[in-house]
């Protein structure tokens, strides 16, 4: 068959994304093509650079023209990003942010920061911008865990008023209530005062353009949840649990919250940490301190995913102590898994989006 424009994307509509369920012809992801004798080369826009199955979507896009045009043929296939958003036009609070994700945890103990923290590192890793905000008014970590506590936010002009420019580290944009305050000193606000000074982590600051922003909440539910709900438009929430019983009964509050219709935030899924225990010297080794498979049956009672699960391995602890995310450590069993989360993460907030474009065409 001849090589030619037309004969390539009919050979690339056989290609399907196994999310959208659709060829990505049909999906518009095919970009830039060109033909030029034998050699052929388009980009294949993927809807984020965290996608996991980049490398398998690059190999069929491969072997569909080799397969069903020309088997010489010389095929150059650029893999790019371009994150979605179910966000419309005109969007009033933090226009340039695509996607607002909350982390929330029914009770507190169960890692919630530091799966915050490290999946942030891992979203920007890929290429994403990211930004945290530590939401947690009245016990913040965040700055403890990036390096920073001793940092001090400054402040820009934009139009004639003052925003506040958020700290960066790790290639990750930062706000906490723990910078404007001092570290030895507990933070006794009331409900209202809290959720003032939440709101201006948002209308306040100037985050610029954002794939992702990520909101570490406090544990339980109340005042903060309620008061981030109606302040920013959430692209989903995700809930962090350990496998023990009364932090899963808690967890299932949490998920109820959030799908109560007069908040009707997504649930993107949950995140199962210290799933169990693996010695560094022994690393094929598992041992279920606080339970197995909690976090899976509760998912599948919710019948939301079950994003991940993280064991409790001892330099996860030692990262969020010295402000060096674990997932920092190339090649290490950590960086494995909080980047298979990262994948999964921006996995089901695209298809969310794309369920969201198709309900707005229909």
């Amino acid at each position: 068959m001849e090589l030619t424009k037309e004969n390539i994307l009919e050979a690339l509509k056989n290609v399907e994304d196994p999310d959208f369920k659709q060829d990505i012809v049909t999906l518009g992801m095919v970009r830039d093509l060109t033909v030029v004798g034998k050699k052929v080369s388009f980009t294949v826009m993927l809807t984020t650079p965290a996608c996991p199955m980049k490398e398998m979507l690059h190999k069929a896009s491969v072997n569909a023209v080799l397969h069903f045009v020309d088997k010489e043929a010389e095929v150059s296939v650029k893999m790019d990003a371009e994150v979605t958003s179910k966000r419309g036009t005109g969007k009033a609070v933090l226009p340039n942010v695509k996607n607002i994700v909350a982390i929330a945890s029914g009770k507190g103990g169960v890692g919630k920061s530091t799966v915050s923290s490290n999946l942030a590192v891992a979203l920007a890793k890929t290429g994403a911008k990211v930004g945290l905000v530590d939401a947690d008014i009245y016990g913040p970590s965040i700055p403890i865990m990036f390096d920073v506590e001793h940092e001090k936010p400054m402040m820009t002009t934009i139009e004639g008023k003052s925003y506040i420019v958020p700290v960066e580290s790790y290639g990750v944009k930062l706000l906490s209530i723990g910078f404007f305050a001092d570290t030895s000193q507990a933070i006794v606000w009331r409900g209202p005062m809290a959720s003032k000074a939440l709101n201006q982590m948002f209308t306040d600051t100037d985050w610029g353009e954002l794939d992702y922003l990520l909101i570490d909440l406090p544990p339980g539910t109340g005042d903060i949840h309620l008061s981030l709900v109606q302040a920013v438009p959430l692209t989903g929430v995700i809930i962090v649990s350990t496998p023990q019983t009364i932090a899963l009964a808690d967890a299932q509050k949490g998920v109820s919250m959030f799908q109560m219709p007069s908040l009707n935030v997504p649930v993107l899924g949950i995140v199962e940490n210290m799933a169990w225990f693996t010695p560094e010297e022994l690393p094929q080794n598992k041992y279920y301190i606080f339970g197995h498979g909690g976090a899976k049956n509760l998912a599948e009672k919710l019948n939301v995913p079950l994003l991940g699960e993280i064991p409790l391995i001892q330099k996860i602890r030692e990262g969020g102590d010295i402000g060096r995310p674990a997932v920092m450590s190339e090649g290490s069993m950590q960086e494995e898994y909080f980047t298979l989360l990262a994948q999964r993460v921006a996995q089901e907030i695209a298809i969310k989006n794309r369920e969201k474009q198709l309900e707005l065409n229909n």
